[in-house]
């Protein structure tokens, strides 16, 4: 796997946090994979039609604050696999992020998403 393909699958991740993209149920199925999982910030879990659910009441909220994305990188893990870190600032909630993303017979799709407080 090439420098590409990690340059590819940040790009991914910048689209996931764009309110264009949480809005469009349909780009969502695509980059979310049918067994993704994500621990929130709160230490909650969620799974894809949890998280579908969450982001369709986000976008009909017109005082959303949006996502600001720090220090964005990522690195292969495993053929196939590649992790994304960054962190996020939203309206002053920060947090440490990490995700999963796998090359699967559609392209690139993200299997775990994990959020950490910061103080």
């Amino acid at each position: 796997m090439d420098e590409s393909a990690i340059t590819t699958v940040i790009e991914l991740e910048r689209q996931l946090q764009s309110p264009a993209v949480r809005a469009d149920s349909d780009g969502l199925l695509e980059l979310l994979a049918p067994d993704f999982i994500e621990v929130g910030a709160s230490g909650r879990r969620w799974d894809r039609d949890s998280i579908l659910e969450l982001l369709d009441q986000e976008s009909d909220d017109d005082d959303a604050v949006p996502i600001e994305i720090h220090d964005l990188r990522g690195r292969v893990i495993a053929p196939g696999v590649i992790q994304v870190s960054w962190d996020s600032d939203q309206g002053g909630r920060r947090a440490r992020r990490t995700s999963l993303w796998c090359q699967r017979g559609r392209g690139w799709q993200q299997i775990h998403h994990q959020g950490t407080l910061l103080p």
